[in-house]
């Protein structure tokens, strides 16, 4: 590193050390999110309160209702009777209803209609209980018919022979899903959002002509400008994984070393993003705006975060396609919950480095045509 980018680091800290409030907040802030998003905020459904309408009353009947109390998803819910009611109400959020003849369809080895009424008002958690749902009762019928082919002595129906299987997070932990996103928010918060905003201050305070028309070339300028906010960024995204993995038991499953070169290399394009956003905004308003936009929104919408792409319009999945978090989401979750190699997602870092690389060669040709002028 040269004296002249030395430099400008230098001052960068300085003015990031005399305001301690935006310091903290871009140290503690991850912690304090880390903190909502894992305790506070989850997608896990639990302690379902469930009906059971048991009209068959026989041993397989009740055994299947067992499963379901078992499984410690679901509570016991009681009903006077009006199990609709019961749903308007809230008291019960799933109605399990088991005809009679159900045990004798599955001693006939026919199938085993069960009926479900699910309470539709939150649609995210009726999704969710339905899938245990399924999920419980297809291993209940899978067990029951892999013990009576055993005492018969012959294998049970292969087109019943279904045994689902969770990967990667075998326990459907929410905040498993939700760390990589959150990495990434604050990746995008402290490297496009902060350099945006420090770059236009810079503008508005009058003092970035004199960098201009200094003998510091647009390149030293921008490493000089963004290397102290890469460098918190970095740190935060370190406390964050550290303290996720003390809290929560959420390790890394891949390479340290990898998970280090693609956070680097995401921030590397965020930068860009950043440099590239100051270069058309003459005011931290219209920066903070602008950069909100097309990061922090993006980033809870576009990239996988909450909502699946794949579930997304094709015309709204190629939008997806123009933010940089949605490939560092896709890395994270490879790294993170998937313990895969560089094999998996090189084109997703391929395309971080393409993405940085034209950020600031944008931003670079916008600042030599501003020192030019």
């Amino acid at each position: 590193m040269n004296l002249r980018i030395l430099a400008v680091v230098r001052k960068e800290y300085r003015h990031i050390l005399r305001d301690p409030g935006t310091l903290g907040a871009l140290i503690f802030f991850p912690l304090f999110l880390l903190a909502i998003f894992g305790w506070a905020i989850s997608l896990d459904v639990e302690d379902v309160p469930l009906i059971v309408r048991d009209l068959d009353m026989t041993n397989e009947s009740r055994a299947l209702a067992s499963a379901f109390f078992a499984s410690g998803r679901f509570l016991r819910a009681e009903s006077d009777g009006d199990q609709g009611h019961a749903l308007d109400l809230g008291t019960a959020a799933a109605v399990l209803e088991v005809p009679r003849g159900f045990a004798a369809s599955v001693a006939s080895g026919e199938t085993a209609a069960v009926q479900v009424l699910v309470d539709g008002s939150d649609m995210t958690r009726a999704a969710t209980i339905i899938g245990y749902i399924e999920g419980i009762v297809l291993r209940f019928g899978s067990e029951r018919l892999s013990l009576d082919a055993a005492r018969a002595g012959a294998s049970p129906p292969a087109s019943i022979d279904a045994r689902p299987r969770v990967l990667f997070n075998q326990e459907l932990r929410s905040i498993n899903f939700l760390i990589p996103g959150l990495v990434a928010l604050i990746l995008v918060i402290s490297s496009v959002v902060s350099t945006c905003l420090a770059i236009v201050r810079e503008k508005e305070l009058g003092s970035m002509e004199q960098l201009v028309v200094s003998p510091l070339r647009p390149a030293e300028l921008i490493v000089g400008k963004t290397l102290p906010y890469a460098t918190i960024g970095f740190v935060s995204a370190t406390l964050v994984l550290g303290t996720s993995a003390l809290l929560f038991g959420v390790i890394v499953k891949g390479s340290i070393l990898e998970l280090a070169l693609m956070t680097v290399l995401f921030i590397f394009a965020c930068l860009g993003l950043g440099i590239l956003i100051s270069t058309v905004t003459p005011s931290q308003q219209l920066a903070f705006m602008l950069s909100v936009m097309l990061t922090l929104l993006p980033t809870f919408l576009l990239s996988g975060f909450v909502f699946p792409v794949r579930n997304m319009p094709p015309a709204v999945q190629v939008f997806a396609y123009l933010f940089p978090t949605k490939y560092y989401l896709e890395i994270l979750k490879a790294l993170l919950l998937k313990g895969a190699g560089i094999e998996t997602y090189w084109p997703q870092a391929a395309a971080l480095l393409l993405y940085g690389l034209s950020a600031g060669l944008i931003a670079t040709l916008r600042f030599s045509r501003s020192k030019g002028r």
